[in-house]
């Protein structure tokens, strides 16, 4: 049905509409600011950018083309936002909390245009209600068919089961011949941008291990200023995979920082990789690391980059051991003595032979390097110039797999020590 004040209501939708480019990203940063929810990662953000703009086009031609109410539908980039919010577990209500922010936004907008183009008070009244009637019967109507795809996304989703999760995130790994679309599909998730997988668990016996859990992945949440989707393994681990547009960055020292105050959890990462084989390969990443943590069974954080040779010898302690013990021989001890003579090798091997660089690392005197590399080299039976390339190896894995388990040292014994590794050198 036509009404009077159609050919102004048209000139206003007109003048929106050649400013959607400057109106659109005003919206998105007042959702963003409002609503916790909002503030997503890169993927995320795009979408719901995608979803603004569908919506505000979708009015704008109502508006200005006279389309029925009847038929509107909710834009595909619209429902695409609500499923991903239903996966991610945020809240229907914040959805729809930013539809009814929009529309306020979207009739404030009306309103200082008709108060530009200044018409008779009552058409300009009677234009301002048009707008606000038509704008709230599309966000209506838009609601509840948000509703209906958050709520059946939200039963889809929570049908699936943490197992069925955990072992599809296992076939899409250990499925060479599946291509992305499959995957994708098998997922409910785009595998096209940057991935990085973390494991995350705590040992048998802890107390609420699921609080944990939920505690490591809002440290890796505030990490990585992005939104991950897990899985429940079981109550002791869980799968944490973190996905966008960049390549993530993650302040993995921050992280570590973080980590210490809950000395029960422990966390390892994998390598951030693109596309499928990408996601493949930093969830092998991760896995590796955890291999290395275990065995180390120390808490905390692994990052794969920092372990990754080591984690090529985690399945085979036993040869590694065996050969770590034929290249150090004597400075494999379990003693204390023994472990300050590898960690001074180690530092001094780093700072490629300088004794000034590594007494800096290590807070010791310049003779106190050069007293414990020489008692080294006497326990070795040669330089460390000598098989140099095994010699860092084999302190490297060693160190990281946590070979040999040295005792603690009793506190009496402490200054004998020190005298024998050369600590009160001048």
């Amino acid at each position: 049905m036509a009404h009077d004040n159609d050919p102004l209501v048209r000139a206003v939708a007109g003048r929106i509409k050649a400013d959607l480019d400057h109106l659109s990203p005003r919206m998105t940063a007042m959702f963003t600011d409002v609503i916790p929810e909002f503030r997503h990662d890169d993927e995320v953000r795009r979408l719901m950018v995608a979803s603004t703009e569908s919506n505000l086009s979708a009015i704008l031609d109502m508006l200005t083309l006279t389309i029925g109410l009847d038929d509107i539908t909710v834009p595909p980039a619209a429902a695409e936002y609500a499923r991903r919010f239903a996966q991610h577990d945020l809240s229907l209500e914040a959805l729809l909390r930013a539809y009814r922010l929009g529309e306020n936004m979207f009739v404030q907008w009306t309103m200082t245009l008709l108060a530009e183009l200044n018409p008779p008070t009552d058409v300009a009244m009677a234009t301002a209600a048009r707008i606000a009637y038509l704008v709230n019967s599309y966000i209506d109507q838009v609601i509840e068919g948000l509703i209906d795809i958050y709520e059946s996304e939200r039963r889809r989703w929570d049908a699936r089961t943490d197992a069925a999760r955990a072992a599809q995130v296992r076939a899409v790994v250990d499925a060479d011949d599946l291509d992305v679309a499959s995957a994708e599909q098998m997922l409910s998730a785009s595998l096209r941008g940057w991935h990085q997988f973390a494991t995350l668990w705590t040992p048998p016996g802890t107390r609420d291990p699921r609080a944990s859990l939920r505690a490591g992945t809002a440290l890796l949440a505030a990490a990585t200023g992005k939104t991950p989707m897990t899985v429940e393994v079981d109550d002791h681990n869980r799968w944490v995979w973190i996905s966008s547009v960049a390549r993530p960055v993650l302040d993995t020292e921050q992280l570590a920082h973080d980590l210490r105050a809950h000395p029960n959890l422990s966390i390892t990462l994998g390598d951030p990789a693109t596309g499928l084989e990408g996601f493949r390969q930093t969830f092998r990443d991760a896995q590796q690391a955890r291999a290395v943590a275990l065995t180390r069974r120390e808490p905390g954080l692994t990052v794969h980059a920092d372990v990754a040779l080591t984690a090529l010898f985690a399945d085979r302690v036993p040869e590694m051991q065996v050969w770590a013990e034929r290249v150090l021989g004597a400075l494999l001890g379990t003693d204390e003595t023994a472990a300050r003579l590898r960690e001074t090798v180690r530092a001094f091997l780093d700072a490629r032979g300088s004794y000034t660089d590594a007494a800096a690392r290590l807070h010791v005197h310049k003779n106190t390097v050069h007293y414990r590399v020489r008692k080294a080299e006497e326990l070795l039976g040669h330089p460390l110039g000598e098989r140099r390339l095994d010699i860092e190896v084999a302190l490297l894995t060693c160190a990281q797999l946590g070979i040999p388990e040295a005792p603690r040292e009793p506190r009496r014994s402490r200054r004998r020590s020190a005298e024998a590794t050369g600590d009160d050198a001048t």
